[in-house]
């Protein structure tokens, strides 16, 4: 009997080491850098999801990587009965989009931005934060988009079209990851921490986005702009020890429920990406209608900090 419990036992702790090999395979790093790029372009169940113009891409892109458009390809959508702008695809759309793109439940898949600045940056991080919500965790960012990569001149490059071969894509949508205008009211309610992801000028009312219709801020929100998370606005994320000077000097907490929001979820998708992703803060999410369907839709109060005449 003892001979028969432990031969069990050496089946589970062998089932159990596949798991966490398992597990460790499909948790991959949010951020990726350029040699890593380079050492795995190509390779069968990778694929590189290049934002640059079509005309760029053919000019050169990353071995095997697949080119989409940010703005016209459906990863977001406006939606038809108020025209809130920019909101996140139809999950079955985008299922569609992303087997075209040769993306299975099983590839790893690494956003490639342009890599200028960080609203570039934010591309990726907004489609990252889609794949996360449609339920695949294997998915990453390279690091400063195509400028990092395109620094180091032995990187190889590919020229011309990307051939695909379309494969199946099904969603297993994480609801809770989804920030509607109700639950923002209730987390205000709540006191949980709504953090502007906007630069100062937007988070003030100085200044707005050309679709929202009233000026300035939710009412009680932290300003915490995207430019301060890459080095000098640019490309390449801080590292984590300077972020934790910046969420202090932004009055953050780097832990505990919290919102990010800017206009259209492009710029607070930076913010989410930087504390849920690279701060380990698991609480917190991102608002994509923002401040357009706020205002839009007049689901609340706004906070104009400067009136202007």
């Amino acid at each position: 009997m003892n001979l028969l419990l432990k031969k069990w036992r050496n089946v589970a702790l062998g089932l159990s080491f596949f798991t966490a090999a398992a597990s460790s395979v499909l948790a991959a790093e949010p951020l990726v850098d350029a040699a890593w790029a380079k050492a795995n372009a190509g390779k069968p169940g990778v694929v590189f999801i290049d934002f640059q113009p079509a005309t760029d891409f053919m000019r050169g892109h990353i071995p095997g990587a697949v080119n989409s458009n940010f703005a016209k390809d459906g990863w977001r959508e406006e939606r038809a009965s108020d025209k809130v702008p920019d909101m996140l695809g139809e999950p079955n759309k985008l299922a569609e989009l992303i087997g075209k793109l040769g993306i299975d439940n099983d590839t790893h898949v690494v956003m490639v931005p342009q890599g200028a600045n960080s609203t570039d940056m934010g591309i990726g991080t907004r489609i990252y934060w889609t794949f996360k919500v449609l339920g695949h965790d294997n998915v990453s960012l390279l690091d400063g988009g195509m400028v990092a990569y395109t620094k180091d001149k032995t990187n190889p490059l590919e020229t011309g079209a990307s051939k695909i071969a379309p494969k199946t894509f099904k969603v297993n949508l994480r609801k809770d990851m989804i920030v509607t205008a109700e639950d923002v009211k209730n987390a205000k309610t709540a006191g949980i921490l709504l953090v502007d992801n906007r630069p100062e000028d937007q988070f003030v009312g100085i200044n707005r986005h050309p679709k929202s219709t009233a000026s300035g801020t939710l009412v009680g929100a932290k300003n915490f702009p995207n430019s301060w998370m890459t080095v000098n606005g640019l490309g390449e994320f801080r590292k984590k020890s300077e972020l934790e000077k910046l969420y202090k000097v932004a009055a953050v907490p780097t832990g505990g429920e919290q919102i990010n929001f800017c206009n259209t979820g492009h710029w607070a998708s930076v913010g989410w990406f930087v504390s849920s992703e690279l701060m380990g803060n698991k609480k917190a999410k991102m608002y994509d209608g923002s401040m357009t369907e706020w205002t839009i839709t007049k689901a609340g109060p706004v906070e104009q900090k400067i009136k202007l005449d």
